[in-house]
C-alpha cells in the first residue's frame, strides 16, 4: 500500500508546497536547458560542417537507435530498482556526453562521425530518463493532487523548452565550447538538486516469476488491451511522426528565413512559447467536455500550422506558425499524460512510461530521420509539405480506426474506461 495513504495532511497541502516537488522541478528544468542547448547547438555545429540536410537525420536517427533497444529494459529496471538513482545515473552519462562534446570541439573535426558517436551514448541514457521522470513525480506528491502537478510541470518545463534552444544560439556565437561547458554546469545543477528530493511515496514492490521478456513487455500488453490509451499515444506518434519540423530548422533558418543561429534559437523557442501559453491556459480552464474531438482537432490544427510554416518565408509569420504549432501539441500532451498517470498502477508505471516514451521517441528523433531523408530526396519545402499533409491524414484515419477515441467526453470518465482491459464501450 502506498505511504500517501496514511498520509492524508498531505492531500491538503498546495502541490507547490509538497516537499520535493519545487526541488524536482529545478532539478528537471536544469536538466531541461541542458538539453535544448546541446540540441541546437549540435545540430547547428553538425549542418555548418557538412551543409547536407541529411545529416540533420542522422543526429536524430543516433539519439533514436540506443533509445528503441534500451527503452523496454529501462522500463523494467525503473519498475524494480530505486528510481531517483537510476535518474541521478542516466543524468550523470548525459553530463559525460557533454564532456566528451566539449572535447571534440577544440579538436574542430571536419567530420560529423563522432558527433553521432557521443549523441549515440546521449540517447542510451535518455532511454532511462523519460521513464524514470515520469515514473518518479507520483512518488513526489499525493495521487489526487498529481493532475495540477502534472500540469504545473509540464508548464515550468516549456521554460527550458522556450529559452534553451535561444541560449544555445547565443551562446553558439562565442564557441561550441563554452556552450557545451554551460550544458555540463545544467547537470551538474539538476544532480545535486535532485539529490535533495525526497521520495515520500513509496509502493511495494511484488516478486513475481514472470520472464525478463514477460517482464519487458507488460506494458506493451496493458496499453494494447486498453484501446483509449492506444490511440492516444498511437495518435501522438504518427502525427509527430510526418509532422514533424524540428529537423529542418536549420535550413530555413540557412537557406529560405536567412537568419543565424539566433534566428534558428527563436524559431525552436517558438513551438515552446506557444506549449507554455496553453499549459498556463489548461491549468486555468481544463478541458471538461468533448476531450476526443478537443484533441483531434487539436492535431488537426498542429498540421495546419505546419504547413504554413512550410510555405512561408516570412520569419515572423513561420514564427507564428510555430508557435499555434507548440500549442495545438500541448493539448494532445495534456489529455495524453493525465491518461496515462492515472490509469497506470504504481507497480507498472515504468514499463508502461517506457512504452509512452518508446512512441515519443520514435514520433522526436525518427521523425528527424524521415523529414532529413525526405528533403534529401525531394527538396526542403516539399518535404515539409508533404509532412504536413500527412498529419493531417493521420487525424482522419484515427478518428475512423479509434471510434472510442472520437466519442470521449470527459476524462474522468475515459480514465475509469481505461482500466476496463479491452472495452470498447463509448465514454459519450
Amino acid at each position: 500500500m502506498p505511504l500517501q495513504d496514511a498520509m492524508p495532511a498531505a492531500f491538503d497541502t498546495p502541490v507547490y508546497r509538497q516537499p520535493g516537488f519545487i526541488p524536482f522541478l529545478v532539478a528537471r528544468l536544469g536538466a531541461v536547458f541542458a538539453m535544448q542547448i546541446q540540441a541546437i547547438v549540435v545540430a547547428w555545429q553538425v549542418y555548418d560542417i557538412t551543409r547536407d540536410p541529411l545529416t540533420l537525420g542522422y543526429v536524430g536517427l543516433a539519439q533514436f537507435l540506443p533509445m528503441v533497444v534500451l527503452l523496454l529494459p529501462a522500463g523494467d529496471v525503473v519498475d524494480r530498482f530505486d528510481r531517483k538513482r537510476i535518474l541521478q545515473l542516466s543524468w550523470a552519462v548525459q553530463g559525460l556526453c557533454s564532456a566528451l562534446l566539449i572535447a571534440l570541439s577544440l579538436k574542430s573535426p571536419g567530420s560529423a562521425t563522432p558527433f553521432y558517436a557521443v549523441l549515440m551514448l546521449f540517447g542510451a541514457a535518455r532511454a532511462f530518463t523519460g521513464p524514470t521522470l515520469q515514473s518518479l513525480l507520483p512518488q513526489i506528491v499525493p495521487r489526487e493532487q498529481l493532475g495540477k502537478a502534472i500540469a504545473l510541470n509540464s508548464s515550468i518545463m516549456k521554460i527550458g523548452v522556450i529559452a534553451g534552444p535561444m541560449l544555445g544560439g547565443l551562446l553558439y556565437a562565442l564557441g561550441p565550447t563554452l556552450t557545451y561547458s554551460v550544458v555540463l554546469s545544467c547537470f551538474v545543477l539538476a544532480q545535486l538538486t535532485l539529490a535533495g528530493v525526497p521520495v515520500l511515496y513509496a509502493f511495494e514492490r511484488q516478486a513475481t516469476d514472470d520472464t525478463a521478456w514477460q517482464r519487458f513487455t507488460a506494458g506493451i500488453d496493458y496499453i494494447r488491451s486498453r484501446p483509449v490509451i492506444l490511440g492516444v499515444i498511437s495518435l501522438d506518434l504518427f502525427a509527430v511522426l510526418f509532422g514533424g519540423i524540428v529537423a529542418l530548422l536549420p535550413v530555413y533558418a540557412h537557406e529560405i528565413l536567412h537568419v543565424g543561429p539566433e534566428g534558428l534559437g527563436a524559431l525552436r523557442s517558438a513551438v515552446a512559447v506557444g506549449a507554455f501559453l496553453m499549459g498556463l491556459y489548461l491549468g486555468v480552464r481544463a478541458i471538461k467536455r468533448h476531450a476526443g474531438l478537443v484533441m483531434f482537432a487539436a492535431v488537426a490544427v498542429f498540421g495546419l500550422a505546419n504547413l504554413v510554416f512550410a510555405l512561408s518565408h516570412w520569419f515572423w509569420l513561420s514564427f507564428g506558425a510555430l508557435l499555434v504549432a507548440g500549442a495545438a501539441d500541448m493539448i494532445s500532451v495534456y489529455v495524453r499524460l493525465t491518461l496515462l498517470q492515472l490509469a497506470t498502477p504504481d507497480e507498472m508505471r515504468g514499463r508502461v512510461n517506457a512504452v509512452n516514451m518508446l512512441f515519443i521517441g520514435a514520433s522526436n528523433e525518427l521523425g528527424e530521420f524521415e523529414s532529413g531523408v525526405t528533403a534529401s530526396w525531394f527538396g526542403t519545402v516539399p518535404a515539409a509539405v508533404i509532412g504536413s499533409m500527412g498529419t493531417l491524414a493521420i487525424v482522419g484515419l484515427w478518428m475512423w480506426a479509434f471510434p472510442v477515441l472520437r466519442r470521449t467526453d470527459r476524462l474522468e470518465e475515459t480514465q475509469e474506461e481505461a482500466v476496463r482491459p479491452g472495452s470498447q464501450k463509448s465514454a459519450g
